[in-house]
């Protein structure tokens, strides 16, 4: 049966997963430098005869790879793209960790380490998986990619510049982030706003010829709080949400009336809201003309020095059940034993461009739970790998 042939061949090169994975969590990749954890996958790629590898434009690393007996060219199969993103966030205070975050220390079938989670842990199992699909003939008709990207800061903005450059256009992606292996089908969307207010500067010591900037923003800090509470609800996506995430000013010193406040919003999208949408009902409960907002921009340079702004919105997608991709994805984790219970993700992946602005199917399928996903003692399952269920 296929699903005994598949076990046997992940069977066989379990400990090199493992070691793969490990691998990979013991090199920083924080801050979207993806350079040297790129390269060591490359290695792995090249030694499992992968082809046309290289690095797109943004640095996403990005390989094909295909059955040597195709007669089928490339520009006539359809694509399939597996996507993972190398970069994650950074490991923060390494003392509050029990073991090492960039050891890979593996203790009662779990490893630990930043990266086992979100994402590095997708990379190994879709790297070999991809191989073993060759190796057994289920690639005909098809040209698969493994899409290494850059996502933490600016989820879909890589996948989109390599679209756009060398007009590669998927016909199905498979996104790596965790979902305990289970098929998920969508995720709510985001934008990112900036709330201003403009005060009058004065003296410490006489607050009260000044206008505080920061004592105005409070009234829209209450605002925020309160549209938070009435935003709408979606059976499957859940509930849109607003929060306060980041607060600064500006003041002539530490002893002078602030001239000046800004806060940014993190604002998760349900089905049926646009950011748009979104930023009117911000504006509307803004209290004077002292006070503006805008969504932010994405301005930072990749690793490599590339610049693409990119407004920070992010649609929300999802796909019926009954969708055909959805459909052989869970026939395939049924078929292997895993659960069939489809879900979402609670935060954004790069699934955000692939379907939400592409509109491309798209699934999910990833070891790790979402829970925990940046947290401190990140870790992920290994002693499934290969084994019966």
């Amino acid at each position: 049966m296929h699903q005994d042939l598949v076990r046997s061949r992940v069977a066989q090169h379990r400990d090199a997963i493992i070691t793969f994975l490990r691998d990979l969590v013991a090199i920083p990749s924080d801050d979207g430098n993806i350079r040297d954890v790129a390269a060591r996958v490359e290695r792995e790629l090249r030694m499992l005869g992968f082809t046309d590898i290289h690095y797109a434009p943004y640095g996403d690393l990005v390989a094909r790879i295909a059955p040597e007996s195709a007669t089928q060219s490339k520009d006539d199969a359809r694509v399939l793209v597996y996507d993972s993103h190398l970069d994650t966030v950074s490991i923060g205070d390494a003392r509050a960790w029990r073991h090492d975050p960039l050891g890979g220390v593996i203790e009662d079938g779990w490893m630990y380490g930043r990266g086992t989670v979100d994402e590095k842990g997708s990379t190994p199992p879709m790297i070999y998986g991809l191989a073993i699909a060759r190796d057994l003939g289920w690639l005909d008709g098809l040209t698969a990619y493994y899409f290494g990207s850059i996502e933490e800061w600016c989820e879909g903005l890589s996948a989109q510049i390599w679209v756009e450059h060398e007009h590669v256009r998927p016909d199905f992606v498979v996104i790596g982030e965790p979902t305990n292996l289970r098929v998920y089908r969508g995720h709510k969307g985001r934008c990112e706003m900036r709330v201003t207010a403009r005060g009058r500067s004065a003296h410490g010591a006489s607050p009260w010829l000044g206008d505080n900037a920061i004592y105005k923003m409070q009234e829209v800090i209450r605002a925020m709080r309160e549209l938070d509470a009435r935003l709408p609800d979606d059976p499957f996506l859940g509930r849109g949400s607003i929060v306060v995430t980041h607060i600064e000013s500006r003041a002539a010193s530490l002893n002078a009336v602030p001239d000046y406040c800004a806060l940014v919003l993190d604002r998760r999208l349900t089905r049926g809201e646009t950011a748009h949408d979104a930023l009117a009902q911000v504006r509307v409960l803004l209290p004077s003309n002292d006070f503006g907002v805008e969504f932010l921009r994405y301005t930072r340079p990749s690793y490599n020095g590339y610049v693409r702004e990119h407004e920070q919105i992010f649609p929300a997608w999802t796909y019926d059940e009954t969708h055909p991709f959805v459909r052989a994805a869970v026939t395939t984790s049924r078929a292997l034993g895993f659960d069939t219970t489809t879900g979402k993700w609670n935060f954004s992946t790069n699934g955000a461009y692939w379907a939400g602005v592409a509109q491309i199917p798209c699934v999910g399928f990833g070891p790790g739970e979402e829970e925990r996903v940046h947290t401190t003692d990140e870790c992920v399952r290994v002693d499934r790998c290969g084994a019966r269920n």
